[in-house]
């Protein structure tokens, strides 16, 4: 009998090795592409737009009350930037750190909550099988085209009844889950984790939960890095339903600083200190979690 290796498994073999091959060379042709003049041309472009806001308010912010009305501003920032930051802080009409305090609290907690449900939810609708599981994730997906205009009224109602209005509990409960979050992690999951690999950990006497734990949340880190990031400025930013259902002793930051406007004179220099104020924690997650973010954008681009 001859030992000779049968054709087929010669091909078999050669597969893996003819994917390297391919790879290697799509990414030598990218590597190898350099950006012309208008790419960083547009870049330039892209990123002066971005920073600009921040600069503008900078330049008001360290001026007075009148520089945002001198038709000869001076482009260069003033130096009245502390002073307005500190009147921001002292005002007790705002009460600048429990804003403060308020802001920091409800979105670390809306963020996590909405990764964890939205990671368990986003595993059994995409590796689960179960009777009616797509119909109800095309209702949870309908569900992102309600405008949340439509259940303030009612849901003011359920918070005054239960008497939470004024608690900042009324802004986090609301907001625990996501249909954005479900939908973005079903997508992520079916797509990272192979069916093959949940059948092997089966097979080997994993339970669903471990299975879940030891596969799904490790494949899951980059997605849900990109959602907490997401979900956490969305909750920061927030400013309809907490300036309906809070109030001037408990706000949140974005309705606190509303209040430096409420006055027949406001000071511009000193509304802006406070927008810069309130948007420092949020460049500070960003250059922590910067690499996070990058690598969930990615994290689908460079299959296949």
């Amino acid at each position: 009998m001859s030992n000779a290796t049968p054709p087929l498994a010669i091909v078999e073999e050669n597969i893996p090795n003819e994917r390297r091959r391919k790879r290697g060379e799509r990414t030598t042709k990218i590597r190898g592409v350099r950006a012309g003049f208008w790419v960083y041309a547009g870049l330039g472009i892209v990123v002066v737009s971005a920073i600009f806001p921040f600069y503008w308010s900078f330049l008001i912010g360290s001026g007075d009350a009148s520089t945002i009305n001198d038709p000869n501003m001076s482009w260069l920032p003033g130096g009245n930037f502390v002073d307005n930051a500190l009147s921001v802080m002292n005002d007790p009409a705002v009460n600048f750190w429990v804003a403060l305090w308020n802001s920091i609290y409800s979105s670390t907690l809306i963020a996590i909550s909405v990764v964890t449900f939205s990671t368990l939810a986003g595993w059994a609708f995409a590796k689960l099988r179960f009777p009616g599981g797509k119909w109800l994730l095309a209702f949870v997906v309908a569900t992102m085209a309600v405008p949340m205009q439509l259940g303030v009224v009612p849901l003011y109602i359920l918070f005054a009844d239960i008497g939470w209005t004024g608690n900042i509990g009324a802004v986090i409960i609301p907001a625990l889950v996501t249909a954005f979050g479900v939908f973005w992690m079903t997508q992520y999951l079916s797509q990272t984790v192979p069916d093959e690999l949940i059948e092997a950990a089966r097979v080997d006497g994993a339970s669903m939960i471990r299975t879940f734990w030891t596969i799904g949340v490790v494949a899951a880190r980059p997605a849900a890095a990109m959602l907490f990031l997401f979900t956490f400025v969305t909750a920061w930013n927030q400013f309809f339903w907490p300036f309906i259902v809070l109030d001037r002793q408990s706000p949140t930051l974005p309705v606190a600083l509303s209040l430096l406007q409420a006055n027949y004179f406001v000071d511009y220099s000193v509304v802006l200190a406070g927008v810069l104020l309130a948007t420092i924690p949020l460049m500070l997650l960003f250059v922590v979690a910067g690499k996070q973010l990058v690598s969930g954008i990615m994290a689908g681009a460079v299959k296949g």
